[in-house]
């Protein structure tokens, strides 16, 4: 039986992209366009597909442009979270939003990354896997090996029951977080401060075995940097050949 989808997603669009520089100087990063669409209505856009109903939206850098292009959207409903007094990071940004939140899992997303879909829906294989009784969060993982744009040694290792373990210091993981996740907000309840990391909270929970993954079927495109670009409208032009 399928399970219900996320009412929510918290999209995280306030960094700086620093990375991205000199582009995002003048123009925020979910304002980027690949492949003739903006970064941020990419993820936007598979939000609605599956029927997600609101789309919380942190903004900080060059908010003004990034409030003014979502205006246009009908779905699914933007809701502004606005970082303009200071970076909450992307665990401060949960924390503030859970008021709007509530207590139901909800999606998490990332701006920078996107994909070429497989022969199944990455967001409904996500959302009929999650399981709220043994799991505190499942993410989308993509293979380190291959992926467009990762420049890093992966971040996780998956067991057979799709649980994620965390990578080992000094070692290349298989897996990398692919931007995409549901995550449970009781998690963040009792966090004291107010600007602070996600990590962490992924990494406890794989210690505790309630963390798992589900591998993209399709091919991951992390756009980090302003060469990641032209590299991913590359491969959107191969898989469409």
């Amino acid at each position: 039986m399928p399970r219900p989808t996320p009412a929510t997603a918290m999209v995280f669009a306030a960094g700086l992209g620093l990375r991205m520089r000199p582009i995002t100087a003048t123009l925020p990063k979910p304002l980027i366009k690949v492949g003739g669409r903006t970064l941020i209505d990419h993820c936007l856009d598979r939000l609605a597909a599956v029927g997600v109903e609101t789309a919380i939206v942190n903004v900080h850098w060059l908010a003004d442009q990034i409030e003014a292009h979502l205006a246009a959207r009908a779905e699914p409903r933007i809701v502004i979270s606005d970082e303009r007094a200071g970076l909450l990071d992307q665990g401060g940004a949960i924390k503030k939003a859970l008021p709007l939140i509530g207590e139901a899992p909800f999606f998490i997303c990332n701006t920078d990354a996107l994909w070429i879909e497989g022969p199944r829906s990455e967001l409904e294989r996500l959302i009929n896997f999650f399981d709220p009784e043994t799991m505190d969060a499942i993410l989308l993982v993509a293979p380190t090996v291959g992926a467009v744009g990762v420049d890093w040694p992966g971040d996780f290792d998956m067991d057979p029951f799709n649980r994620l373990i965390r990578r080992e210091p000094r070692s290349v993981a298989p897996f990398v977080y692919a931007g995409f996740g549901i995550i449970k907000p009781q998690l963040f309840a009792a966090a004291a401060e107010d600007a602070f990391k996600l990590a962490p909270f992924f990494f406890r929970a794989a210690d505790q075995g309630r963390l798992y993954g589900i591998r993209l079927d399709g091919a991951w495109l992390h756009v980090g940097r302003p060469e990641s670009i032209a590299e991913a409208e590359r491969a959107i032009e191969r898989s469409r050949l």
